[in-house]
């Protein structure tokens, strides 16, 4: 009996050792994944501003004065945004420029005798995964103008603020090559294709590269909205 035992004992502990290298395995795989995404997601972030209006309410004149704000943000920082030519200038001009833009928002709003304000943050926020004529952003954190207009409990509104993208309609023309080349100054090769909707639809890596970043970064957006969720109800 002892023998038998001792044989078991023996088999046993071989098949714990292979389940937990193959364990290992998947978590280091994973761990690798996790690596990449979030370097990618760091080097889009890292390369541009975007922009973020949130409605007051989902109800048609609030969705109706959210679309005011944008036309008006747009017209205002139009010129300025084309002149500069990288990140680190357009985020010290948004910086700077706060106020500013806070009161174009309310002047909107006042006009349309709206009770309530709109404030102006600047950050970094989540975004879902957006295309822009020929270049589609995966899901992730990025540096954005926060633009929350009342209650902020309403429809998001996303763009490109730099490179100025914000009059690319979703899937209606291309980017300038002006633009796609500041990116390009930006991000390596890889990262360039990861966006880009003009290569060849054979790139089946490429999608995937995409898919991977995309997964990921959407489960930690929606980890974090959970967890933020379980804390406001205590």
């Amino acid at each position: 009996m002892k023998t038998v035992f001792s044989f078991h004992t023996i088999k046993d502990t071989g098949g714990i050792k292979w389940i937990a290298a193959i364990v290992a395995s998947i978590l280091f795989f994973l761990s690798l994944v996790c690596l990449y995404a979030e370097s990618i997601n760091k080097d889009l972030s890292d390369s541009m501003i975007r922009l973020h209006i949130v409605a007051n309410s989902d109800e048609e004149y609030d969705q109706m004065l959210k679309l005011k704000v944008r036309d008006a943000i747009i017209s205002f920082m139009n010129e300025k945004m084309r002149e500069i030519d990288t990140k680190e200038k357009a985020k010290d001009y948004l910086s700077n420029n706060k106020e500013k833009i806070e009161s174009v928002a309310n002047e909107v709003l006042l006009s349309e005798c709206f009770q309530k304000t709109a404030t102006v943050s600047f950050g970094s926020f989540p975004f879902p995964t957006k295309k822009y004529g020929n270049m589609i952003l995966p899901a992730g954190y990025y540096e954005a103008l926060k633009i929350e207009i009342g209650e902020a409990k309403g429809q998001n509104w996303w763009c490109v603020m730099f490179p100025p993208l914000c009059f690319v309609e979703d899937t209606k023309g291309e980017i300038e090559e002006e633009y796609i080349d500041l990116l390009r100054n930006e991000l390596n090769e890889e990262e360039m294709g990861i966006i880009s909707l003009t290569g060849s639809d054979s790139e089946i890596p490429v999608e995937i590269k995409f898919k991977v970043v995309e997964i990921f970064q959407e489960s930690k957006i929606k980890l974090a909205n959970l967890f933020r969720g379980i804390l406001d109800l205590k």
